[in-house]
């Protein structure tokens, strides 16, 4: 793990981590696939001990390559958020879709939902999965009247169900719905912004320079929204990297998908700092995810922001934010109907230069203290291994609060 004196030219050469020391491809590919049979072998292992190795179960689902197959998942997943077997064993009751006051919503969320089905899959077995998804999301709801629908929510259904099938992904979901994404599913957004408020003071932490321009921009967090409440299921057209990052995010502290929108940030610093300071042209190239992301990368720096800067380091921060946060929340809200939160924006920076120019106010000329030294703390690659555990060990520390994990 890298020290915080670290220079600011370590981050640079993280980036270049990943194309150097390897021989050839050939040997790389032996490598990998000497690594992925040891790796398999330590997960059938930690499966078959009595009790199953958790912990075990959820480094393997942190490190590289997470939890390889999808016929792993459908064994560990399960274990991950503590599904008792004869949970998993029951068969879904039939849904009464005519009298849910959900279903419209659901219909039509599920019905633009095409692209999140694999390339190529004959129309009537993606209408049946559509079906089945319809099915399990009205089912989670009405089992659990105290949670709300969100447009979203069917991005997160969908993978459970392409991953395990619809017996396993209601279980599953409704254990997810009821710990990790209950914030989301409150009838306002107040505690998903509170969520969302934790971006910023991790992006301050590692690169004040970043934060600076973003704050400068008023650009907010609402272009990580989508990113966090479908767990980035929405965004990423590759499922393989959609599966992977659940892998992630399934064995670690609920919390985690903002730290890893906070090292996507990061990791495009020169993107960010080259693009003109208007709060809509921020928002506009931060929401538009790039697809090559250097994604094993991303999640070990993510697992080592936690360990530096834990939550409960940055809850303080987080909440002064609320204020800040507050009003792009309002407008993005209002214009949410429209899918459009960019040309909200565009006309709340106008209306702002425009009260600022009617009342003569000074414009507050760029802070003098703008700081140059930027924390290299995001190196994991080396490391990993007692990170990842640290991360683990925060994880089961939360965890019995909820009952989630053995």
């Amino acid at each position: 793990m890298l020290s915080n004196m670290d220079t600011p030219r370590s981050e640079e050469n993280m980036k270049k981590s990943r194309s150097l020391g390897t021989s050839s491809p050939v040997n790389g590919k032996q490598d990998w696939d000497t690594r992925r049979k040891r790796k398999t072998a330590d997960i059938t292992q930690a499966l078959s001990v009595s009790p199953v190795d958790v912990a075990a179960l959820r480094r393997m689902a942190i490190s590289e390559g997470g939890l390889l197959t999808d016929e792993i998942r459908c064994q560990v997943w399960p274990r991950l958020l503590n599904v008792p077997h004869q949970v998993l064993e029951e068969e879904p009751e039939k849904v009464d879709r005519e009298n849910n006051k959900d279903y419209n919503q659901v219909l039509l969320d599920v019905q633009r939902s095409l692209r999140r089905f694999p390339p190529g899959m004959p129309d009537e077995q993606r209408e049946g999965l559509q079906e089945e998804l319809i099915d399990i999301i009205l089912r989670v709801l009405k089992r659990n009247p105290q949670l709300h629908y969100y447009q979203g929510y069917h991005d997160i259904v969908v993978t459970f169900l392409l991953v395990l099938g619809e017996r396993l992904a209601t279980a599953l979901v409704e254990k997810l719905s009821t710990h990790h994404l209950r914030d989301f599913m409150d009838p306002t957004m107040d505690n998903t912004k509170h969520i969302l408020n934790y971006l910023m003071p991790i992006i301050e932490r590692v690169n004040p320079e970043v934060h600076d321009f973003m704050q400068q921009a008023e650009v907010g967090t609402v272009f990580a929204l989508s990113w966090l409440i479908t767990w980035f299921g929405h965004v990423l057209s590759d499922f393989r990297h959609v599966v992977r990052l659940y892998d992630f995010f399934l064995a670690c502290h609920p919390l985690m998908p903002i730290y890893f929108a906070a090292v996507i940030v990061l990791y495009r610093e020169e993107e960010v700092l080259e693009c003109e300071c208007d709060m809509a042209m921020v928002h506009h190239l931060l929401s538009q995810i790039p697809q090559d992301l250097p994604y094993e990368m991303l999640i070990s720096r993510a697992g080592d922001l936690f360990v530096q800067f834990p939550p409960s380091e940055l809850a303080r921060e987080a909440v002064s934010h609320e204020s800040m946060a507050a009003s792009t929340f309002k407008d993005f809200e209002l214009a949410s109907t429209q899918q459009r939160p960019d040309s909200v924006l565009r006309r709340r920076r106008r209306q702002k230069q425009a009260a600022l120019e009617s009342s003569v106010v000074a414009v507050a000329q760029p802070s003098t203290a703008r700081r140059f030294v930027r924390l290299a703390v995001m190196g994991l690659t080396v490391a990993l291994g007692a990170a990842a555990l640290a991360v683990v060990n925060t994880a089961l520390e939360w965890a019995p609060k909820l009952d989630l994990f053995p």
